[in-house]
Order: C-alpha cells, then structure tokens, then sequence
C-alpha cells in the first residue's frame, strides 16, 4: 500500500486544518501537524470542517519543526511554496513522500526552501494572485500524488441512487 503524508508546519486556521483533516480522511493520506498552531485540536470549527471523518483520520502532532524532522528522517519531503521555480506537476513523487506546507500568513521558512530548492515546488498562479488558500493547495497536491500513483485504494467509479445507466459504444443509455 502506497503512503502518502502531509505536513502542516504551524497551521493557524482552524477551519483550513479541518477542511486538510477530511481531505486526509478521505484520500487514506496521513496527516502530520506540527505546533504551535493557532488554535487549540479541539477546536469546534476544526472539528466541524472535518466532519465525522474524524475517526478515519491517521494523524501524529509534533511539538515544533525538529521534533518532526527527527522523528521522520528517511522522509523524502516536498515544500509548497509560492516562491519556488518549478511546479508541483514537475515532480515524480515516490512512495512515502511528504508534501509539506507552511502557515497561512507567511507560509515555510526561507532557509527550509533554500536549503531543499530541489524539492521545493509551486502551485501556478496569475501574478497578482498571493496565493491559494492552504486547504485547496493541499488537495492540488493531493490529488497530483494520487493521480500519479493511478489512486491506489480509492473508490473510481460512482452510482446514481435513483437511476440506472448503462454503457455503450455509442454513450449512455
């Protein structure tokens, strides 16, 4: 089983973390939070962002950036940030890989980015635009890893509840 994880280095936004939380939750992705945050994890806007994918969530806090380093060494991590050259498409990303995303108001520290430009990579956006907001860059990256990896584990296909449809060479009947 391929493992995917993502990494929220100081969140600040209750709602932003929820919203990654069932994102997470849903994608079968491991979720790595990383203190101080803004907020306190038992926060009612936290909780009512995620919903009740709470209890499918595989999740680990980490008291500061070293702790999370030290504890993850063999991690082969990818920053987000506006300020990289090369997007996030431009990446293969192995098995076990990290995507890792800084706080709301100022993102990742720029020695982290400048120490790992190699790993460093950028959502594309018009020039006056700052930046997304972190709960849709993290499902950009998200769903780019998974993508790549042909969603390993997840569901494909739908069903109508009320109608029936079947597929033929020339459409849908």
């Amino acid at each position: 089983m391929s493992v995917l994880n993502i990494v929220l280095i100081e969140p600040e936004i209750p709602q932003n973390t929820g919203n990654i939380a069932r994102t997470c939750a849903a994608t079968g992705a491991r979720l790595h939070l990383v203190e101080p945050m803004g907020f306190k994890v038992d926060d009612k806007k936290l909780k009512r962002a995620g919903l009740d994918y709470w209890y499918l969530l595989d999740i680990t806090y980490y008291k500061d950036i070293d702790d999370f380093f030290e504890r993850n060494k063999n991690g082969k991590f990818y920053y987000f940030s506006t300020k990289a050259d090369k997007t996030y498409a431009d990446i293969d990303y192995p098995d076990n890989a990290y995507l890792v995303f800084g706080k709301e108001t100022k993102g990742l520290p720029e020695k982290l980015l400048y120490d790992n430009h190699d790993t460093t990579v950028r959502i594309p956006m018009i020039d006056d635009a700052r930046s997304l907001n972190l709960s849709n860059a993290v499902a950009v990256g998200v769903y780019e890893v998974l993508r790549q990896w042909d969603f390993p584990e997840l569901q494909q296909k739908g069903q109508l509840r009320e109608y029936n449809w079947q597929v033929t060479v020339d459409g849908i009947n």
